[in-house]
């Protein structure tokens, strides 16, 4: 498997469910980290083609440069899933969170706190389909509130110090700002961090459910009021089972979407990757 990234819990949860399953049916697994570098990532596959393997897990850094290598694959005749980041390309199938939902259910619950009004910012991320759906849910759920305004949106790149810093910028430059929006829960940390620091009444939501945040949002009185929680280990799961069914023959679905779950105070005790 190839992942865009290893420097994130939720990466590294679903780096390791993939290890037991493997581990459970004999197969050797090979693992590569891109760095969020597309050209490493189409290296790092280039090599996985050349050792011989007979299924590639492909979690893209980038999603229509990627294409290339999803390309070289299919015309070695390896069986190439996407899991948690869509490809472009000839894939045999993609599984992934509903990231359109996950942005529209965290943008509804922080239109409901705000009480319908406010001015909210977006803290974007990497040009891969998940995070620009997770965008899009969460500007359509803003349409909802015609007394919202988006004032701001900047690139946090999912990085913790990278996301601390574009908050502390579009918090200085808006003072009246209300609500901020997350693509993930890496950068929303960074993000809560810069709140903090800013005296700043402002309501953080997000997507991931990473163990850090559901500690976050379970203080008293904090800023970080949601996250829409994934399932990684149960999407490198299912993208093996699926890779596993089209190598012994069967006919697979195309893309296989797995449901995501708002977390907030009330029922964030107990939750889990």
């Amino acid at each position: 498997m190839s992942f865009q990234e290893l420097n994130n819990a939720y990466f590294v949860t679903m780096k390791e469910a993939l290890e037991s399953a493997a581990k459970s049916m004999g197969a050797e697994v090979i693992i590569t980290d891109a760095r969020h570098d597309v050209s490493k990532q189409i290296s790092d596959v280039e090599d996985m083609l050349q050792r011989g393997v007979d299924i590639l897990l492909l979690n893209p850094t980038d999603s229509v440069g990627i294409q290339s290598a999803v390309i070289t694959a299919h015309e070695a005749g390896v069986i190439t899933v996407a899991v948690d980041a869509q490809a472009e390309g000839p894939l045999d199938s993609f599984v992934g969170s509903k990231n359109y939902d996950a942005g529209y259910l965290a943008g509804k619950y922080l239109a409901e706190k705000l009480g319908g009004k406010g001015e909210v910012a977006i803290l974007d991320g990497i040009p891969v389909v998940p995070i620009l759906e997770r965008v899009r849910g969460f500007n359509d759920a803003m349409k909802e509130y015609p007394n919202i305004k988006i004032v701001s949106t900047q690139n946090g790149r999912q990085e913790r110090d990278k996301a601390m810093n574009a908050t502390e910028n579009m918090l200085q430059a808006n003072p009246g700002l209300d609500g901020l929006f997350s693509v993930n829960d890496t950068g929303a940390l960074g993000a809560l961090t810069a709140i903090e620091a800013s005296g700043q009444d402002v309501k953080l939501v997000s997507v991931d459910g990473h163990p850090e945040a559901i500690k976050a949002l379970m203080k008293p009185g904090s800023k970080f009021i949601a996250t829409s929680a994934q399932y990684p280990r149960d999407q490198v799961r299912l993208g093996l089972a699926i890779a596993l069914a089209k190598f012994w023959g069967a006919k697979v679905p195309a893309s296989v979407p797995v449901d995501v779950k708002l977390i907030d105070r009330k029922n964030a005790a107990g939750f889990s990757w």
